[in-house]
């Protein structure tokens, strides 16, 4: 009988610590089961009655969110202390002495985003009453961070107003989020909550039938299933399309007026005077130049996932850096792995395979390319902008090398990973000075010259294979 009462109790205890583990986790999905126990607790609640709950839960109730979406503190569902206390550390942002960014959480798809301006986003769009026009959208998502980084780092170089990403101390139970540089006002997880909430508020307030449940939302646009064709035969609406769907429905000198009014919003409500007008234009001038560098680096580029998300061994030895601007992009398959990767998950193992490859078999210092393609919607950081490859016999100083997972010998990758390459891996290195003006993308039987990245850099792919040998 004793023994029996131990082994109980024994089985209690790891399924309490089990229960404790999995609702500590920051994983966009443990998340949406959060929501849905609220949601299971109060039948028949709408979405604006919960995200209320989430906002009184996480003491979201300044005057700015107030000014648009009211008192939270007015209405919404009871929840339990253990629930509340989640949902609270999970929604406020901040980041602490050591970079340790909070209130963020990691999504399927490899990315990361801020939990507080993805709901204020969606609960503006719940509220409002014209389809198409949300009040406040633009504010309470992006403008008013991007506003107070602006003006917080006006003397400051805009490479210091914008990111950083970072990396998560375990991908599979997330509880610790570590940026991967010095913090600026408004990070990449950030901007990644910030868009999902104008992609979302906007959705919600167009629907002439509104979701039912916030939950069956949040799952339709974080946890979608790619089939064999990746992001060609995907829906419109799904986190790995976040950039492309943001780049149809902001205009850059929309976003740029949103932010000016934000700020002058932001000061009256502070109880500052109205600002003069030589001030206004001298606040318009550095926003301006902000929204450049914000359209450069989170709507040109196309989103890729750093080497410590995909779990990346060092660089054995000292990289040897590049000599930029470069002039040349060479482009490659994988041929192994043979098959293209539609997760996270699976690219992510891909990437750690070739790696051992090239370090262990080849005895090269790391993975060959600069960047690679997978089939997901995503860019996976290989060597970088700035350490010199092993990818192009004789070329390795003179560009980068890309490389698409798959064995594409007698087919093409799918439409939407050429586009990242063609359209925006390509803008991304030119505009950031990495690549001259007028440069070469080079592949096997493929050389075509341009000086505008995105047109007509492919007539046909076929047969790709490596340009020459690779090489250390």
């Amino acid at each position: 009988m004793a023994s029996h009462w131990k082994w109980s109790l024994a089985l209690l205890v790891v399924w309490v610590s089990t229960c404790t583990e999995a609702s500590s986790s920051l994983h966009m999905d443990d998340f949406i089961k959060a929501v849905k126990q609220v949601e299971d607790g109060n039948p028949g609640l709408e979405p604006v009655a919960v995200l209320r709950g989430l906002r009184r839960a996480a003491g979201l109730n300044d005057a700015f969110i107030q000014h648009f979406l009211g008192n939270a503190n007015s209405s919404g569902p009871e929840m339990d202390a253990g629930l509340s206390d989640y949902i609270g550390r999970a929604l406020r942002h901040s980041v602490t002495k050591d970079a340790r960014e909070e209130g963020v959480v990691l999504t399927s798809d490899g990315t990361t985003v801020a939990l507080r301006p993805l709901l204020l986003g969606i609960e503006a769009g719940f509220l409002s009453k014209a389809r198409g026009r949300v009040r406040g959208l633009h504010q309470l998502t992006l403008a008013r961070d991007l506003g107070l980084s602006f003006r917080h780092f006006r003397s400051s170089p805009l490479s210091q107003r914008l990111g950083p990403d970072g990396c998560w101390d375990n991908v599979t139970s997330p509880k610790v989020f570590t940026l991967s540089d010095d913090p600026s006002l408004v990070t990449t997880a950030q901007v990644n909550g910030g868009m999902d909430g104008v992609i979302l508020g906007m959705e919600v307030s167009a629907q002439s039938r509104r979701p039912l449940k916030l939950s069956r939302l949040l799952t339709a646009y974080y946890c979608h299933q790619l089939g064999s064709e990746g992001l060609d035969a995907a829906p419109r609406l799904i986190s790995p399309r976040r950039r492309e769907k943001f780049r149809e429905l902001v205009l850059p000198p929309l976003l740029a007026r949103q932010v000016v009014r934000s700020i002058d919003l932001h000061r009256r409500l502070k109880g500052h005077p109205k600002m003069e007008v030589k001030e206004k234009k001298q606040l318009a001038a550095v926003v301006n130049e902000g929204i450049k560098e914000f359209v450069a680096e989170y709507m040109d580029c196309p989103p890729i996932i750093p080497r410590c998300m995909w779990g990346a061994e060092p660089y054995r030895g000292t990289p040897t850096l590049l000599s930029l601007p470069l002039s040349f992009m060479y482009i490659h398959h994988t041929s192994t792995p043979s098959q293209p990767c539609l997760t996270f998950e699976q690219c992510s193992a891909d990437m750690r395979s070739m790696q051992r490859f090239h370090q262990d078999d080849r005895g090269w210092d790391d993975i060959g390319y600069s960047y690679v393609a997978g089939s997901d919607g995503y860019i996976y950081e290989g060597r970088g902008w700035h350490w010199r490859g092993a990818h192009t016999y004789g070329h390795n100083s003179k560009g980068y090398g890309v490389s698409f997972i798959g064995d594409y010998s007698s087919s093409l990758p799918s439409q939407h990973s050429m586009g990242l390459v063609r359209d925006h891996l390509a803008s991304c290195a030119v505009g950031g000075g990495r690549l001259v003006a007028n440069f070469t993308l080079q592949g096997h039987r493929q050389v075509v010259n341009t000086s505008c990245p995105g047109e007509a850099l492919y007539s046909e792919i076929k047969g790709w294979e490596h340009f020459g040998e690779v090489t250390e």
